[in-house]
């Protein structure tokens, strides 16, 4: 097991931002209305958002970053950007340097990208409060999120329907205060077949067929440099390893579900969601969702559920939360942690 806890280290505030297009499930013409109506029954989507073609993940992060920068006026305290996203602007460079840039932020600025989907605000967390923690860096932007849309079709019903963009900024200061997060973080490659998209990088690079749609079976079509997701293997993944990992995680740490006040679990779809609840014996109360509205952003889900569903009590209150994300890789992992007075907000992106 790959636990591992960090200390001296607060979130001061979350800020989501999503794109302001909405696309919903009832008006997607490529299934029959019975299907539609399955498909939400299922997934729990009723809704999701959806940024223009010209917009990249970055520009969401970027709205959301700028906000809290501005808020608490502290553009020249950060000393780490940390970006996570499988939807970067660029093979190369690295998107957060140019999110410093883009910014106003010093150049004796640490920047840096990791490459993760739906676990990756729980291993962003663990790396940012590793770094941060002796003191030496004293704030921190953790920049998370997914344009998933850029790499599914319309005429692929196993994964259009299902996705939404987002972006996300959290700031994270070092404290004095012990404040302990407490991880544990698991892998396995193994499962690289279930969620891939396979073309249009070193291991089978670009070639002119890579944009040629191709029907794999009635309802899917779609092109060599789009998404491919075996929804039955991340089921089966998500429900053997999601639960262990957490009740591992409250073994290690000597913590309690019981006294957990929230459980916030990466928005994958509401029959994976509601399995892994009833596996742990969790209150519904507990477990809130945004994937009705915003559909499966990949590594935004987290915070964004946050921001759109927490958003009084992690203002007002000292909160214990379960954070947890598993997906795509296979990669998951799982956090406990304290919160107390946590701005948090949620906002549209203004192309303007």
């Amino acid at each position: 097991m790959a636990y591992l806890s960090t200390s001296n280290t607060n979130i001061i505030a979350i800020s989501s931002c999503v794109p302001g297009h909405i696309e919903k499930t009832a008006d997607y013409n490529h299934i029959s209305v019975e299907e539609r109506e399955l498909f939400s029954k299922t997934t729990g989507i009723i809704e999701r958002r959806v940024a223009d073609k010209d917009v990249a993940c970055s520009d969401l992060c970027y709205v959301a970053a700028k906000h809290l920068l501005d808020k608490y006026n502290c553009k020249e305290e950060i000393d780490l950007v940390i970006f996570v996203s499988q939807s970067p602007d660029y093979i190369l460079p690295a998107t957060s340097i140019l999110l410093q840039n883009r910014l106003g932020l010093k150049k004796d600025c640490i920047a840096f990208d990791i490459s993760l989907g739906c676990s990756g605000y729980v291993y962003g967390l663990s790396v940012i409060t590793n770094l941060m923690q002796s003191g030496q860096l004293k704030k921190g932007l953790l920049l998370v999120g997914d344009k998933s849309s850029t790499s599914t079709t319309y005429t692929d019903k196993s994964t259009y329907p299902l996705f939404g963009d987002a972006g996300t900024a959290t700031l994270i200061e070092h404290s004095q205060t012990k404040n302990e997060m407490h991880f544990n973080l698991q892998s396995d490659g193994s499962g690289k077949n279930s969620i891939i998209i396979e073309h249009g990088s070193c291991r089978t690079p670009f070639d002119k067929t890579l944009e040629d749609l191709v029907e794999i079976e009635p309802g899917i079509s779609r092109a060599k440099k789009h998404l491919i997701l075996n929804g039955m293997d991340v089921f089966n993944f998500a429900l053997r390893e999601a639960a262990t990992n957490i009740n591992t995680l409250y073994e290690k740490s000597n913590k309690t579900k019981e006294n957990t006040d929230y459980f916030v679990l990466h928005q994958a779809n509401k029959l994976i969601n509601e399995s892994v609840r009833k596996k742990l014996k969790i209150d519904i109360e507990k477990v809130p969702y945004s994937i009705d509205v915003f559909g499966n952003t990949s590594s935004a889900s987290i915070p964004l559920t946050m921001c759109y569903k927490m958003e009084e009590a992690l203002r007002t209150k000292k909160l214990s939360l379960l954070l947890s994300g598993f997906g795509v890789g296979y990669s998951w992992g799982s956090v406990i942690l304290e919160t107390e007075n946590v701005y948090t907000n949620l906002l549209e992106y203004d192309r303007a």
